[in-house]
């Protein structure tokens, strides 16, 4: 029995809360938020509003008890995170949660840590321990997580090379090695994992990339020099469906660079399920993104990254992704290498899961009630 039963039987439910502002957050605490509810304690969710529209319903959330803090994205994500800290100050000693989640780096979670320090409540942050040890790379993002690994009591490490980060930085709380909760989201919509080998690659078919470009760290000029590798590339016949984000003015550049070019399709902002189809149907993937880098190994997706440090390096260890950053000789060259070279694409393509299992969920949920357990036994010999 993972908690003792107190007087009479009845089992203690604890108090639970989680920090949801972003699609990537919804994605990757939907499995725990079903977890914990399936050993009967299902959280409370609060939405920060950082990124406008996000629907719970999309993500299998809607059955959760919700908060809405009212606080959008911000142009200054520190003034974000500061905005999502003051509500949460107001609101937490009103039912202090016995432990409140964070995933990931955005300034909701950000937020978020720094009400759970200010409240004294106990804090857990799933996906600790990722680093470039770059805070420029990206920013706010590298700061972030270092931030929050430092004020966190329970951290939730995807990978042992994550876990190896957290005890270099003597962070002060529980490490546990989980997997990434984002392939248990995956898994949820492919299928069984690793997916099986796509076996599609041959000599003189039509190639064509899924391009998704948002970190803040591309905008303006890392755009500029994407939308130039695209044109290129077009001119030598590579067809490319350019993915475009919420963030209007990134979107607004994309379309002005890229708007009217032959073989290139400018795609409306796709749903996670959509996004993972259209992963498959392509050749080849060129992403700036850390959920992306996460599920095309599982998928069997070749990746080329656009960024020039990843605090995901297990993905570059199998060989499924290559980081080209933004400029556009190195773009150029390694979509046009990869498509001459069949057999190097196939190698990239072939399935592996570095990240997760899809069973990181359960584990983060039995985690969270096994250290909710011993607080509750270390306040009661206090007491004794």
């Amino acid at each position: 029995m993972l908690r003792p039963p107190k007087l009479g039987g009845k089992l203690r439910q604890y108090r639970i809360a989680f920090i949801v502002g972003t699609r990537p957050e919804a994605i990757k605490l939907s499995p725990v938020a079903h977890a914990l509810a399936a050993l009967g304690e299902p959280p409370h969710l609060f939405v920060t509003g950082q990124h406008p529209g996000l629907e719970l319903g999309d993500h299998r959330l809607e059955s959760f008890a919700a908060t809405q803090l009212n606080c959008p994205g911000q142009p200054d994500p520190m003034l974000h995170a500061e905005l999502v800290r003051g509500a949460l100050r107001r609101l937490l000693p009103l039912d202090l949660p016995d432990l409140l989640v964070v995933q990931g780096d955005t300034s909701s979670a950000l937020g978020g840590a720094l009400a759970a320090r200010e409240t004294g409540t106990p804090l857990a942050h799933v996906e600790a321990g990722l680093r470039t040890y770059d805070p420029n790379m990206p920013w706010p993002e590298e700061e972030n997580r270092v931030t929050i690994d430092r004020l966190a009591d329970l951290l939730f490490a995807p990978t042992s090379g994550n876990a190896a980060n957290l005890r270099r930085d003597k962070v002060g709380g529980e490490v546990r090695i989980t997997g990434n909760s984002g392939i248990d989201a995956l898994a949820e919509i492919a299928g069984p994992l690793p997916a099986k080998p796509r076996r599609r690659w041959w000599p003189g078919r039509q190639f064509t990339l899924l391009v998704t470009c948002h970190r803040r760290g591309n905008w303006g000029s890392g755009l500029d020099r994407l939308a130039g590798a695209i044109g290129d590339l077009a001119q030598r016949k590579v067809d490319s469906d350019v993915v475009l984000p919420p963030n209007p003015s990134v979107t607004e550049q994309l379309t002005k660079l890229l708007g009217g070019r032959n073989r290139v399709r400018l795609v409306a902002p796709l749903s996670h399920s959509a996004m993972i189809d259209a992963m498959r149907r392509v050749d080849l993937v060129l992403s700036d993104s850390g959920g992306i880098q996460e599920e095309a190994p599982a998928l069997g997706v070749p990746l080329l990254v656009l960024r020039d440090k990843t605090e995901r390096p297990e993905g570059l260890a199998t060989g499924t992704m290559e980081l080209v950053g933004t400029d556009p000789d190195r773009i150029v060259e390694a979509v046009l290498r990869l498509k001459r070279d069949r057999a190097a694409l196939r190698a990239m393509g072939r399935p592996c899961l570095p990240f997760g299992d899809g069973q990181s969920a359960s584990r983060i949920a039995r985690y969270c009630l096994m250290f909710l357990d011993g607080q509750e036994a270390l306040e009661a010999s206090k007491m004794a």
